[in-house]
């Protein structure tokens, strides 16, 4: 078992605003850890705006991710539309205009596996609602490099597909209802000493 978790990633498509809203405004100001969001959208959508509403109702800093832009604490990080979003070894984001995985760009299972890869055990990953399959073998990529997984209780998903698909292939996962998730992070990083 991993001595502290080190960053949170989440994928949600259909329903997810109002299950990020759930979320992310029922942590404690002093959350620490970075968390990088994949909200499936069109290339042409407004991304900015999800930044900002966020902005509006949290204490962290929420923005669209860049380019070669360095991961921090008390920042949440919302993938940009028409980019796939990878972190790279040292730390950082990359854009990749790749062709689509799973129909979208950004695609949750390209941000899942490349933070796999770099955080391994250290890393929590979650899925959300969501009416397709993608994240589903990203999640099972963070298990499998040691990772926690979290699936949102597919009976409390606007849209049942996604968590239903990664419960699937996850069979360790630990599936929460979407009230329960925040708290549950809560617990686990106040366990492994990581509020600050």
């Amino acid at each position: 078992m991993h001595d502290h978790f080190e960053c949170i990633v989440v994928g949600v498509s259909a329903g997810g605003m109002e299950a990020l809203k759930t979320i992310l405004p029922a942590l404690p100001a002093n959350f620490s850890l970075p968390i990088i969001i994949v909200q499936h959208m069109r290339a042409d959508a407004r991304d900015w705006y999800l930044a900002n509403h966020f902005n509006s109702l949290l204490t962290s800093t929420v923005k669209i991710a860049n380019d070669k832009e360095a991961i921090e604490n008390n920042h949440i990080y919302l993938a940009p539309a028409g980019y796939h979003l990878l972190v790279e070894d040292d730390r950082t984001f990359s854009l990749s205009s790749d062709a689509k995985v799973n129909y979208a760009r950004p695609s949750i299972d390209v941000l899942f596996e490349s933070a796999a890869f770099v955080f391994g055990p250290a890393l929590i990953g979650i899925i959300l609602t969501g009416a397709n399959s993608d994240g589903a073998k990203g999640l099972k990529a963070i298990t499998e490099a040691g990772g926690q997984a979290v699936i949102q209780d597919p009976s409390t998903a606007e849209v049942s597909a996604m968590p239903s698909a990664a419960r699937n292939l996850c069979k360790n996962a630990k599936i929460t209802p979407l009230p329960e998730i925040a708290n549950y992070l809560i617990k686990v990083t106040e366990e492994k000493g990581r509020l600050i």
